[in-house]
C-alpha cells in the first residue's frame, strides 16, 4: 500500500449515554461551545483531506446528526447511517458502506472527542505496516482480577487500557465482521478480529484521549480543551 490508500472512518454514535444523567444523548451535549460529536468528525477531516466519514446514529437521532453535518461540514464527505442493537451490529452496518477492500478503516467512539491528529497518524502508520493498530495506554492503577476463589493481583506492567480509533486494513476487518456470529464478549473491534483467529498490533495511545461517560468526564474534557486553545 502507498500513502494514498483510501481511508474510511466509522464513528460510532448510536448509544444513549445513560450514565450522563441527561435526556440528550451525550454525543450531542455541548462541549466547549460545540456538540461533542463535532470534534471527532473535525479531527479526522483535518488529519486526512481524502478520508470519508461514516457516522452511525440511532434512528431517532439521525435528524440532529444531519443538522450538525449541515452546520459544520461538507456533507459530501460524511454519510449517516442507522445503527444496530449493539456496537458490533452498528460497526457491521457501517462496514457495509465500505465500497472495496483495498483501504484502511478507522473505527472511533464519538465519546472520545479529544483525539489528536498525531494519534490518528500514529495508528494509521501502524496499520499500514501490520494491518491493525489498537491504541493503548499503560495502567496507572493497581489491578485485580476476580476468580472462583476470590481475587488476585495482576502485574499492572502487563496491563494495557484500550482506546479508539482502532484501525484495520479492510481485508482484515471485513471478513471478521461478516463471517462470525455476535457474542457478548465483543466489546470492541479488536476482540472481533481476534475471535476470527487473527492477531492485532498495539500502538501508543494518548492519555488525553479520554472516553466521556459521566458528568465528571465532561468537566475534564472542558478543562483540556481550555488548556489546548
Amino acid at each position: 500500500m502507498n500513502k494514498q490508500t483510501d481511508k474510511y472512518v466509522i464513528i460510532v454514535a448510536a448509544g444513549t449515554g445513560n450514565r450522563m444523567n441527561s435526556e440528550v444523548p451525550k454525543q450531542f451535549l455541548p462541549l466547549h461551545g460545540k456538540p461533542m460529536l463535532y470534534y471527532s468528525i473535525q479531527v479526522f477531516l483535518q488529519t486526512f483531506a481524502d478520508c470519508k466519514i461514516i457516522l452511525v446514529l440511532a434512528e431517532e437521532n439521525i435528524g440532529i446528526g444531519q443538522e450538525i453535518i449541515d452546520a459544520f461540514f461538507d456533507y459530501e464527505r460524511v454519510t449517516i447511517t442507522q445503527g444496530g442493537r449493539t456496537r458490533f451490529h452498528s460497526v457491521q452496518i457501517g462496514l457495509t458502506l465500505i465500497p472495496h477492500n483495498d483501504c484502511i478503516v478507522f473505527v472511533h467512539d464519538a465519546a472520545r472527542p479529544l483525539l489528536t491528529p498525531l494519534l490518528i497518524q500514529r495508528c494509521y502508520q501502524t496499520a499500514l505496516l501490520y494491518g491493525t493498530a489498537i491504541p493503548t495506554i499503560p495502567s496507572k492503577d493497581s489491578v485485580r482480577i476476580t476468580t472462583e476463589d476470590g481475587n488476585e493481583p495482576l502485574d499492572r506492567a502487563t496491563v494495557k487500557l484500550v482506546q479508539t480509533p482502532q484501525v484495520f486494513h479492510a481485508k482484515i476487518i471485513l471478513p471478521a465482521f461478516f463471517n462470525i456470529d455476535y457474542k457478548d464478549k465483543f466489546t470492541d473491534e479488536a476482540s472481533v478480529v481476534e475471535a476470527f483467529g487473527l492477531k492485532v498490533s498495539l500502538a501508543e495511545g494518548d492519555e488525553t484521549n479520554i472516553k466521556i461517560t459521566t458528568p465528571i468526564d465532561m468537566l475534564v474534557a472542558e478543562n483540556l480543551l481550555n488548556t489546548n486553545n
